[in-house]
């Protein structure tokens, strides 16, 4: 084995993070390269920082590394300073855990978390010395997979990857290696092992493919070019949660942006808020027990000494194990005083008791997600959240201690008018008000509200897949209007506003619900400079336009068309249990403003209770 550093101290000591690209952080694998049949590299197409944050590659990480035959390892974007050092030294891409270049892997899994990475993407194949364009790779090269849930609408990206996995990890990625060892030891064709991986369920091999479009531009027929290659792709769902997860989570040497253990308490969401995505992708509910939760969050914290332990889920407080899982960890970790993280919890089931035990009530502040100021619109997105709840619950956590409160809205949501928009500054100036009419001796300090809004993008699998999106003009003059309206309020000197960029929100949703011709535009925009597009100081929309502009393309063809619910979309050839009929039901119901209730109320019927032998359990 090689250990010779990929990068000499002079160069390291010339770049901003050095620990971003040294590895050997607690909890990393070590293993001999060449005592293993499969090497695997695990890469989030962003700065270390955020990718270190990423749950679901500590998973697959930990997963991978259990098999004897099997070495996982990581890469991250480089920054900017270290991409121009490879590229003008001629240094190919390393992984951390060996230093050896990506290229000389059997598999580069990417991470596709983000439409605004999909340039890093590029960056991450280039500086590898892998050809971009899957068609132009040899057997010695890299098999490229991506999966994560911009992989529900893999076909921007097609042309780039050799195989995205749909669906969850734990479950047929074992079978996945498997067959690539077996071919391995027969003699190795890259064509045939796509050829037989495209028999997987889950898994979906582009090449394999063939659209055809209409003369206006729509998809007239997606299908396999050969019989034996499946015309659906299922997802994939794991229905035991208690078989994988890491006991010895990697912990970094630097800062990250969640610097916390993570522990997934459970997966799925009940609520059926019609924009998002992750609450139909993910479904049906899979919680942990809460033996399990425990044994998992004392390894956690015992194993890396964090002092921070995140109970992550999209709803914390649908889980019927919630407040026994935050009793526990209080009680058994009181004098290590272990900061315990809540994220999405719901105000209509907020528990004051349990907050107030968790944080330090002076530094924290609290977020509620009314998502639309006025009723009638949060009706339409399905939110379920009155006036009276989202005051009610203010008010129990103004007397509670806190004085500092986050609320995250959208805007362009559809059916939204202007009147709705100004119903948001009026709704933070009366949470505002509320905590003003407590006696001035019990106040703790002066109220803070921060109103945040991010620009709606209508997202694959959810009901609103079929609706229009607004402009980059009409999301900035929206912006501009609530502004306005917060400027006009008697508690306006105590509200800030922050807000999405428009620009930025509205090539999302092109990438979002494109098809198979936009990977030619990506490849354009990268090649002229755009990098790193998530980051405002870094995002070129004049570049992007061009790319647009040069290969003939109109994003808003993508983006300001309500589209029809007969059309084929591009990702209809995956099936994620949900059905069409029931996103189709759910859409109609958001036009007539008709809420639908929460799985625990009354089963809707959307399909995927079929994943589980029992169904639905509610």
């Amino acid at each position: 084995m090689d250990t010779k550093p990929a990068l000499s101290k002079d160069i390291l000591m010339s770049v901003e993070k050095p620990a971003r690209y040294i590895g050997n952080e607690i909890g990393m694998v070590k293993k001999d390269p060449d005592k293993v049949d499969i090497r695997f590299c695990m890469c989030f197409p962003d700065v270390y920082e955020i990718g270190m944050s990423h749950l679901g590659i500590q998973i697959l990480y930990d997963l991978f590394n259990k098999r004897e035959d099997t070495y996982c390892e990581r890469v991250y974007s480089p920054w900017v300073d270290l991409d121009r050092i490879l590229r003008d030294n001629d240094i190919p891409l390393f992984a951390l855990e060996s230093q050896q270049p990506v290229k000389d892997f059997d598999f580069l899994g990417i991470t596709l978390q983000y439409e605004m990475c999909y340039t890093n993407i590029l960056q991450i194949l280039e500086l590898s010395q892998i050809p971009i364009y899957a068609r132009d790779r040899d057997d010695d090269m890299p098999i490229v997979i991506g999966g994560g849930p911009c992989a529900y609408n893999p076909e921007p990206l097609c042309d780039f990857f050799d195989v995205f996995y749909i669906g969850e990890g734990e479950t047929v990625y074992y079978r996945f290696l498997d067959l690539y060892k077996s071919i391995k030891e027969k003699g190795y064709s890259r064509k045939e092992f796509l050829r037989e991986a495209a028999k997987i369920e889950g898994i979906y091999v582009p090449s394999l493919y063939q659209v055809t479009y209409k003369e206006d531009g729509l998809i007239d027929e997606f299908k396999p070019l050969y019989d034996d290659v499946p015309s659906k792709i299922i997802r994939q769902v794991a229905t035991d949660l208690e078989t994988y997860y890491p006991k010895k989570p990697l912990v970094p040497y630097i800062k990250v942006t969640q610097d916390r253990a993570v522990l997934e308490i459970m997966r799925g969401c009940i609520r059926g808020c019609r924009f998002c995505q992750a609450g139909m992708i993910y479904r049906p509910l899979r919680e942990r027990s809460l033996d399990y939760l425990k044994n998992k969050a004392y390894e956690m914290l015992s194993s890396t000494g964090y002092e921070e332990i995140s109970l992550s889920s999209l709803s914390s407080s649908d889980c019927t194990n919630i407040k026994d899982i935050v009793y526990y960890l209080i009680d058994e970790f009181k004098d290590k005083k272990v900061n315990i993280s809540l994220p999405s919890l719901r105000i209509d089931a907020f528990s004051l008791d349990v907050m107030s035990k968790v944080q330090d009530i002076r530094k924290s502040s609290l977020t509620f997600a009314p998502e639309a100021g006025s009723q009638r619109l949060r009706d339409v997105i399905n939110k379920g959240l009155t006036k009276e709840v989202i005051l009610d619950g203010a008010m129990q956590a103004f007397n509670g201690g806190w004085n500092r409160v986050k609320l995250y809205f959208m805007l362009g949501l559809p059916m939204e008018e202007f009147d709705d928009i100004e119903e948001i500054a009026k709704l933070a100036d009366d949470i505002a008000s509320e905590y003003y009419t407590i006696p001035k001796e019990k106040r703790c300090g002066k109220v803070n509200i921060v109103v945040s809004t991010s620009l709606f993008v209508p997202k694959p699998f959810t009901p609103f897949q079929w609706a229009s999106m607004n402009r980059a003009e009409e999301f900035t003059e929206k912006k501009n209007f609530l502004l306005g309206k917060i400027r006009q309020q008697l508690n306006q000197k105590s509200i800030k506003y922050n807000c999405h960029d428009s620009e930025l929100s509205v090539l999302e949703g092109v990438l979002a619900r494109g098809d198979r011709r936009l990977s030619q535009v990506i490849f354009s925009a990268y090649k002229n400079g755009c990098i790193f597009d998530a980051w405002s100081e870094f995002f070129k929309p004049d570049i992007w336009d061009n790319a647009f502009k040069t290969n003939d393309i109109d994003p808003s063809f993508y983006t300001e068309r309500e589209r029809s619910t007969d059309e084929v979309l591009p990702w209809d050839f995956i099936d994620i249990g949900v059905t069409r009929s029931f996103l189709i039901r759910e859409y109609e119901r958001a036009k007539k403003g008709v809420i639908t209730p929460n799985c625990r109320e009354s089963c809707s019927g959307c399909g995927a209770g079929a994943y589980l032998e029992r169904g639905c359990a509610f």
